[in-house]
């Protein structure tokens, strides 16, 4: 929509898989957008100051850093290489210069690959749901100290339940704010990603609970598309394509008082095939018709 005021609306990288990040950014900035959200492979990729210098100078924000997390390892070896990627990902976050640092919290560690089946010598220790919940609140309170030294917010994300197994052990947003409980708010949030948690009926208070403790870290949308690609990950579609209600929930969100970016987050082998100009124009067009009016 032309004259949209598009400076909430930003381009998580992930919409664009195969752009390079300056490629990404000239996107967003060709769309008028306002910010992106970075994956660590490319902050890694140039180092955390000159990809904040990319950004930057195309006149854009970093909205996000996509992700930390997997923290659901039983063994010390695991638990030590959790840890320590974590802080690495903590100090990235504060380079490219946004406070905001999305964990992905892992799925059970009967896990052999994503998406895949268990391993084949995989105990029923390896499929205790509750003590991986467990873990990722021991391994939480290990990292929040070192997140509050650099000023950085982690953001814990739900998931949907389809993916409890393999990548996140928690699948609602009253979840992980109870995770996040124990620790300031400025420590340790919560992103509100519609794909993740628009099936909830608790979302409304949950999204009301979160604002009222100051927790809304990011608010994140695409849509649920049908049918589900053959790996399920992949099946994110543009805003306005699928099924979720995006007036009402960008009104629960708004209604917190909410401010910050809005991300869009696509997985989708169609929309990586497209042109990254054409897909941030569309980006913003989707954002500034089903989700602006309400915010």
């Amino acid at each position: 929509m032309s004259g949209a005021d598009l400076s909430r609306c930003s381009l998580n990288t992930a919409t664009v898989k195969r752009a390079s990040l300056a490629e990404a950014v000239d996107a967003a900035a060709s769309a008028g957008l306002g910010a992106v959200g970075l994956w660590r492979h490319q902050v890694q990729e140039h180092g955390a100051e000159k990809a904040a210098r990319i950004v930057s100078d195309a006149g854009l924000r970093v909205s996000s850093l996509c992700r930390g997390g997997f923290l659901t390892a039983a063994d010390d070896v695991g638990i030590a290489a959790a840890l320590d990627d974590n802080k690495r990902a903590i100090s990235e976050t504060a380079g490219v210069g946004t406070r905001e640092l999305v964990f992905v919290v892992g799925g059970l560690p009967a896990l052999s690959e994503p998406g895949q089946g268990p391993r084949a010598d995989a105990g029923p220790g390896d499929r205790d749901l509750v003590a991986a919940r467990a873990r990722v609140a021991d391994r939480i309170a290990e990292l929040a100290p070192f997140a509050a030294a650099h000023d950085v917010r982690i953001v814990l994300e739900a998931l949907h339940p389809m993916f409890a197994a393999d990548r996140a052990v928690i699948s609602t947003l009253g979840q992980a704010l109870d995770l996040a409980a124990p620790f300031d708010a400025a420590t340790v949030g919560v992103v509100v990603d519609t794909y993740h948690v628009w099936w909830d009926p608790d979302l409304r208070a949950s999204i009301a609970r979160a604002g009222a403790e100051g927790r809304i870290a990011s608010y994140q949308v695409c849509d649920w598309s049908l049918p589900l690609a053959a790996d399920p990950l992949n099946s994110r579609g543009h805003v306005g394509d699928g099924y979720i209600d995006f007036p009402t929930v960008s009104r629960w969100v708004a209604e917190t008082g909410y401010a910050g970016d809005v991300e869009t987050e696509i997985f989708n082998e169609d929309v990586w095939a497209a042109d990254p100009r054409v897909t941030a124009r569309t980006v913003g067009e989707r954002y500034a018709r089903h989700v602006l009016p309400h915010l």
